[in-house]
């Protein structure tokens, strides 16, 4: 099916890549966990300045006379992992909570433990039949297209679920994370002085986390073709452990900066190297705010910059399609072009210019399509 976007809602989006030149603990549980979300907004893992907020589209969408209906309910399923993550399940809930705090309805959510629970999570976010559910993650794909099949009358927004086709109640929030990685890896490049660079990464049977491991290595070598990128994959978002000694292990073969591209795994491994006094780059969101609690953890001054992408707006986006009637089965990508893939603002980091410079430079170029990644946007693979 085609692609599309809501553009009313993005009219203010590509203001997020000015930003550039102006520059949750998990515990173990034998099941899922179902909370109620607090009414609000929880933005504080927005990065600033010129970046378009939730609060300006939920005032564009009310001048646009977008209301909630009584009784309107939007569930939302993560994947493996929680709702204060600091990355993606986390992003995708503040969308969610931002648009229930601009609108007025109901929520919940279901943080999921084991892969296994994903379908059975589905189904008990289902009962009392909710107008939208969000899942977040490729591997809840085949679990949410059921869902959407045996649910004609609820909306579904699959959150890095690709389908060659899709029901009509259904559509994949999808995102170029090969634009992300490259972005991180130009930075990488940029500041290395050893000529060694690594990367975190999670899963390797989730397309978004290769692509961004190969988007990385892509992109700095753009930089510096003789770069040496080390890269690893886990079996899990969450083993912090098992972040920080990948981490720790790669600046011990020389790696003066580490890419964080797998949840509170890639997380840990960013800690870990700005804790050990070399660069970190986060992921998802600006982990300045998250990670690094707005600057108050140690090591806030060795947080580079992060591969954003605006999982928050995508989730926001086709809430207020499902409000005002427009929802439409089928994938929607986000991009450089539009301010979906970007990068944070440096914040404390004290960043060369000349590394600040080819960092935006190379943003531009994707946005304007004078630079490719080389690296495919749907399995990640290199072209």
């Amino acid at each position: 099916m085609p692609k599309r976007r809501h553009l009313r809602l993005l009219s203010g989006f590509v203001a997020l890549g000015l930003l550039a030149a102006a520059c949750g603990d998990d515990d173990d549980g034998d099941g899922p966990t179902t909370t109620e979300a607090d009414a609000g907004t929880t933005d504080e893992g927005a990065a600033s300045q010129d970046e378009v907020t939730l609060d300006e589209l939920c005032t564009e969408a009310k001048d646009a006379g977008v209301e909630a209906p009584e009784g309107f309910t939007v569930r939302l399923v993560t994947d493996i992992g929680k709702v204060d993550d600091r990355t993606f399940n986390q992003f995708a809930f503040e969308g969610m909570q931002a648009a229930a705090d601009c609108f007025g309805f109901d929520t919940s959510y279901i943080e999921t433990v084991s892969q296994a629970d994903y379908a059975q999570n589905i189904a008990t976010s289902l009962q009392g039949g909710p107008d939208v559910v969000i899942t977040t993650g490729s591997l809840l794909a085949t679990d949410t297209l059921s869902a959407a099949n045996a649910n004609p009358d609820t909306d579904f927004i699959g959150l890095d679920q690709f389908h060659p086709e899709y029901p009509g109640n259904y559509v994949g929030v999808l995102y170029r994370e090969d634009e992300g990685g490259y972005l991180a890896g130009v930075m990488a490049a940029s500041l290395s002085e050893t000529g060694v660079v690594g990367v975190v990464g999670g899963r390797q049977d989730v397309p978004p986390v290769v692509k961004l491991v190969n988007g990385y290595e892509a992109g700095a070598k753009s930089v510096n073709p003789d770069v040496q990128v080390l890269s690893v994959y886990n079996e899990s978002f969450d083993d912090t452990a098992k972040g920080e000694s990948d981490a720790r292990q790669f600046i011990g073969e020389g790696a003066d900066v580490i890419f964080g591209a797998g949840g509170k795994t890639g997380s840990a491994a960013v800690q870990a190297a700005a804790l050990d006094g070399v660069w970190g780059i986060g992921v998802d969101q600006d982990e300045y705010f998250t990670t690094f609690d707005g600057g108050t953890a140690p090591g806030a001054d060795r947080i580079a910059t992060s591969a954003v992408k605006r999982v928050d707006i995508g989730v926001f986006d086709q809430i207020v399609a499902a409000l005002d009637g427009t929802f439409e089965g089928g994938s929607v990508t986000f991009a450089a072009a539009d301010g979906g893939v970007t990068y944070a603002p440096f914040h404390d980091a004290d960043i060369p210019e000349e590394a600040a410079a080819a960092l935006e430079e190379a943003r531009q170029g994707l946005a304007d399509g004078s630079i490719e990644t080389g690296i495919d946007p749907v399995t990640g693979e290199p072209q």
